[in-house]
């Protein structure tokens, strides 16, 4: 049985880096966090642009990639920062990230705190405290079963249907087949092609809920009077070379492979281990659709393109590959795999899967994917409304 090297949580799962998260609950904590995050190696944070002025289902949505964040398996610890007065107040956070781990957590309020350069001070020795504790750690060999991989694709063009989505697919597969998870997202790019996705559904319920999660991402559209198709395929798609959106959605969903699709997950909702091919219902914006993967488990994200994307995350590695030679030529800076021989030959699609599978695997072992030795952490968060 295929094995990597990770790291056991106190939760039971098995991360593949070895993060402290400086994670702040508010827009207006984010500037906080990141200077106590700039100061000490082996900390990470992030920009959240959310956390309030929002109404309960956005709220929920910010609480779930907060939570998920500081459970995913990458992580061995948090500090949450909050500013004092915002609507994900910290009892409400802490509360959320104690329902999905149990890992070590700290807390600041600025307000209560005195300021930012009060709380930075302490903020920096609680983060210090936790680098120490978690470089303690030593990875251990667990079977590919605890992986749950991600799959996502943005910038795309014919390549990737023809190419990199259909590789992506065939890693799935072969992960499925070990037992891992494998995640298909971007509700709005199974449009026109969800029939096909709903006749691989393992019994009714799964079936039903493929056609229920597209039906309300074009209703939700509908209710302000716009149109899934106004902005998907985007600028960039059409000028690969893509005509329709339901084109591109036939290519999407190849990097789902042939495994049944045993579940269909909510936004950031905890995934299991062991689940097979699962689809979590996220929009195609690149790092939103991302940030829900990653809130909901997986440590690790491939992400096709064919146009080429920098994108990435500082909770979990983001793997770009593309089957467009240009664009692996052009884009080297930001892409890790050169999927065009699926294309071109000469190997078969097998041998390839298995030269990825072996790339994947040695970043679960530690090899920095470009997005990560670059330094990107965007993230967004989907939202139902604007802002109250």
């Amino acid at each position: 049985m295929m094995k990597f090297w990770g790291y056991r949580r106190p939760d039971g799962k098995v991360g593949i880096r070895n993060h402290v998260l400086i994670l702040p609950a508010s827009v207006c904590a984010s500037d906080t966090t990141r200077i106590i995050a700039s100061q000490v190696e082996g900390a990470i944070s992030f920009n959240n642009q959310n956390g309030c002025s929002q109404v309960p289902p956005d709220m929920k949505l910010t609480m779930d990639i907060l939570a998920g964040y500081a459970a995913n398996p990458n992580i061995y610890g948090t500090v949450v920062v909050s500013l004092g007065c915002e609507g994900c107040q910290m009892d409400l956070v802490v509360d959320a990230i104690r329902q999905r781990t149990n890992k070590p957590l700290k807390t600041l309020i600025i307000q209560q705190e005195g300021g930012t350069i009060k709380t930075v001070e302490k903020g920096v020795r609680y983060a210090q405290e936790m680098v120490q504790e978690a470089a303690l750690l030593r990875r251990e060999e667990f079977p590919v079963s605890e992986l749950i991989l991600g799959t996502n694709c943005g910038g795309s063009d014919p390549s990737s249907g023809l190419g990199s989505n259909p590789l992506v697919g065939s890693l799935s597969d072969r992960l499925v087949g070990m037992g891992a998870t494998s995640v298909l997202c971007e509700t709005t790019e199974f449009l026109g092609a969800e029939h096909i996705l709903a006749r691989r559904a393992v019994n009714k319920q799964v079936h039903d809920k493929i056609y229920d999660i597209v039906y309300q991402y074009e209703e939700s559209l509908k209710m302000i009077g716009q149109e899934i198709r106004s902005g998907n395929p985007s600028p960039g798609n059409i000028a690969g070379g893509l005509t329709t959106l339901e084109e591109k959605s036939l290519g999407c969903i190849h990097k789902g492979g042939e495994s049944p699709i045993n579940a269909v997950y909510e936004y950031a909702e905890p995934m299991k281990t062991g689940h097979g091919l699962v689809i979590m219902d996220t929009p195609s914006n690149d790092a939103a659709s991302v940030a829900g993967l990653i809130a909901g488990g997986c440590q690790l994200v491939v992400f096709t393109t064919g146009l080429g994307t920098p994108t990435g995350n500082a909770v979990a590695p983001v793997m770009k590959i593309t089957a467009n030679k240009n664009t692996y030529q052009t884009m080297k800076d930001n892409l890790d795999f050169d999927a065009s021989h699926v294309i071109y030959g000469p190997e078969t699609l097998q041998e390839i899967t298995e030269d990825f599978l072996h790339d994947v695997i040695e970043i679960c072992n530690g090899k920095l994917v470009k997005a990560e030795a670059l330094g990107y952490i965007e993230t967004a968060i989907s939202r139902a409304c604007n802002y109250m």
